[in-house]
């Protein structure tokens, strides 16, 4: 049910930026005013296509009449502006990860939990329609008792080198989304992880302190497993499939093509190719996440994810450093 359009601000014009920032721009129910950029030019471009001013953060959030906050800086400046914005009374929709340091972001419990405002973090698999209708289809028993779980994440290409050393690293950048949707599928938590990782695509990547490549093995304490399958390059596109199997079958979730046309010949079947990158495979989940943000202000709805998947989901990246650092599996207690 359309409303009233509720007044808001966005942190960032990078990748990111762009994305979120276009989805506020078209939604019915947001008014994006501001765009509050701290570290590049191209704010000035950005918000001449999205018919916004550029301000600075202090100006922006004394104004009254802003309703929330949407973080999409670069990842190490996340928490910081989220406890200032909550701290100023806003609502405020932060990109994933809230923080890059589990011992920083543990120690804010108390920020996080005294806040009057409502903080949701952007996970956005939980809002893809695909894992969705898996969700569903797994609640429903229709394959029974879920035991295992299979989840491929494969970018198409390994990022510049130069992008490594503020990443946070594999787990912490790029297995994230994982460990997020592992709880959410698994409806139940984790309690060890088992990791392999080497770097296979690009020995800057090694150079800079990180892996591109990876294996892990999740197990909760039913005995649940999950496996995780992780590179920086695939070479044929976004690879992003989940299968669930349970004691009486199995349901998946296959890549969405860029279009459904086949060509058959007695050669074989020439089928359109995966969507080549996160932006597209994910653009109806980012859309839906500015929804979902939206009836967050307007009061409709609780954050699907804040800050205790936050704190999840970085204490399982944290176990998977640990486990490919000692080569033997790590309890989550333990960390």
């Amino acid at each position: 049910m359309p409303g009233p359009a509720f007044k808001v601000a966005q942190i960032g014009a990078g990748r990111m930026g762009a994305i979120h920032g276009r989805d506020a721009a078209a939604h019915p129910r947001l008014d994006l005013a501001y765009l509050i950029e701290t570290r590049s030019d191209g704010a000035k471009a950005l918000a001449a296509e999205l018919g916004c001013g550029v301000f600075g953060f202090a100006e922006a959030l004394a104004d009254p009449e802003l309703d929330g906050v949407i973080v999409a800086s670069a990842t190490d400046t996340h928490l910081d502006f989220t406890l200032a914005c909550l701290a100023a009374g806003k609502a405020v929709f932060c990109e994933k990860p809230l923080d890059l340091d589990l011992g920083r972001l543990r120690a804010q419990a108390t920020a996080f939990q005294g806040a009057s405002s409502p903080l949701y973090v952007a996970f956005n698999r939980r809002l893809d329609p695909h894992f969705q209708a898996l969700k569903v289809q797994i609640a429903s028993g229709a394959i029974g008792t879920l035991e295992t779980l299979s989840i491929v994440n494969h970018d198409p290409a390994a990022p510049p080198p130069s992008f490594i050393p503020a990443s946070g690293g594999l787990f912490r950048d790029f297995t994230i989304h994982d460990f997020d949707t592992a709880r959410w599928l698994l409806d139940e938590e984790p309690v060890s992880v088992f990791a392999m990782a080497d770097c296979m695509v690009d020995p800057a990547i090694g150079a800079a302190g990180d892996v591109d490549t990876a294996r892990l093995v999740l197990r909760t304490a039913s005995g649940r497993l999950c496996a995780i399958s992780n590179t920086r390059r695939s070479g044929y596109g976004y690879d992003q499939r989940v299968e669930a199997f349970g004691s009486a079958g199995m349901a998946l979730v296959d890549n969405p093509r860029v279009s459904t046309l086949e060509t058959w010949s007695e050669a074989g079947a020439l089928a359109a190719p995966i969507h080549g990158g996160f932006a597209a495979r994910y653009a109806e989940a980012f859309r839906r996440e500015m929804d979902h943000f939206a009836a967050i202000l307007a009061g409709e709805t609780d954050p699907l994810t804040g800050y205790d998947a936050s704190v999840r989901a970085l204490a399982l990246a944290e176990a998977a450093v640990r486990s490919v650092r000692t080569g033997a599996p790590v309890n989550l207690e333990d960390i």
